[in-house]
C-alpha cells in the first residue's frame, strides 16, 4: 500500500467518524408543537394545495374537449339537412369517453384534496378556533399511512356519478335533446324512419337513446354514501342556516 492510499484511507475514516450514520427516522418529530404549522408543516400543505390544482386544473381540461367536440359536432349536423343525424350519436359516444377519462382522472385528484381536507379539517381549523374538537383523533396516523401507501378513496363508479352530476349528464342532455330535434324537426321524413340507422330501425334507435340517457340518470342521481372529500357537497354550505353569519 502506497502512502497516498494510507493518507486517503485515514481520510475516510476522519470524515465518517465526523458525519456518523445516518439517521433513518430523521423525519421523526419534525410536525410536532415545537416545529410550528409554520415550517415543515406549512410547506406540506403548500405542495398538497399545489398537487390538488394541478389535478383540478387536468378535470377542467377534459371537460373543455368534451363542450368543444360536442359544439362542433352540433354546428356540422345543424348545417344541411342531409348531413346524417347518426354523427350526434357518435359524439355521445366521444363524449363517453372524455367522461371516463375525467372520472379516473377525478378518482387521483380525490386523493391529494382527501389529504388538503384532513390537513384543513385537523391542523388549520383548531388552530385558528382552540375551542374546536378534532374530526378524527387518528388523523396524523391515517395521514401517514397514506403517504407511505397511497390509496384510491373513492370507486370508479362513484366517480363516474359525481361527474355526470357535475358536468356531464347535462351535455348528455343537450346532446341527445338536440339529436331528438334533429330527427323530428330539421329532416323532411318523419319519425321513426327519419332516425333509423343503417338496418337498426328507428324506434330501436330512440330506444337505445333513452335507455342509455336513464340509466346515465339513474348513476348519477341514486342514493348513495358518498365516500369523496367534497365539502361543497355537505347539507349545512347553505347560507340559510342557524348559525350562518
Amino acid at each position: 500500500m502506497t502512502p497516498s492510499d494510507d493518507g486517503a484511507e485515514a481520510g475516510s475514516e476522519r470524515e465518517e467518524g465526523a458525519v456518523g450514520p445516518a439517521d433513518a427516522y430523521v423525519g421523526r418529530g419534525l410536525l410536532d408543537a415545537e416545529m410550528g404549522p409554520s415550517s415543515a408543516l406549512a410547506h406540506l400543505y403548500r405542495g398538497e394545495i399545489h398537487r390538488m390544482k394541478l389535478w383540478r386544473e387536468r378535470l377542467d381540461r377534459t371537460t373543455n374537449w368534451a363542450v368543444l367536440l360536442m359544439a362542433a359536432i352540433l354546428t356540422w349536423a345543424f348545417s344541411n339537412e342531409t348531413n346524417p343525424h347518426y354523427v350526434i350519436l357518435i359524439g355521445n359516444a366521444a363524449v363517453g369517453l372524455f367522461l371516463t377519462i375525467e372520472a379516473r382522472r377525478y378518482r387521483a385528484y380525490d386523493i391529494w384534496r382527501s389529504r388538503v381536507r384532513s390537513l384543513q379539517q385537523n391542523v388549520w381549523a383548531p388552530g385558528l378556533d382552540p375551542t374546536r374538537s378534532l374530526d378524527d383523533e387518528n388523523w396524523r396516523q391515517k395521514l401517514a399511512a397514506d403517504y407511505a401507501q397511497p390509496t384510491l378513496k373513492i370507486t370508479m363508479e362513484e366517480a363516474i356519478a359525481h361527474r355526470l352530476r357535475r358536468v356531464y349528464l347535462p351535455l348528455f342532455t343537450i346532446l341527445n335533446g338536440a339529436w331528438l330535434l334533429r330527427v323530428t324537426a330539421f329532416t323532411g321524413a318523419s319519425w321513426p324512419a327519419s332516425a333509423r340507422v343503417g338496418v337498426l330501425p328507428g324506434t330501436v334507435v330512440t330506444g337505445l337513446v333513452l335507455v342509455l340517457m336513464i340509466g346515465g340518470a339513474f348513476v348519477s342521481l341514486r342514493p348513495r354514501t358518498w365516500h369523496a372529500s367534497d365539502e361543497l357537497r355537505e347539507k349545512d354550505l347553505r347560507r340559510d342556516r342557524p348559525d350562518s353569519p
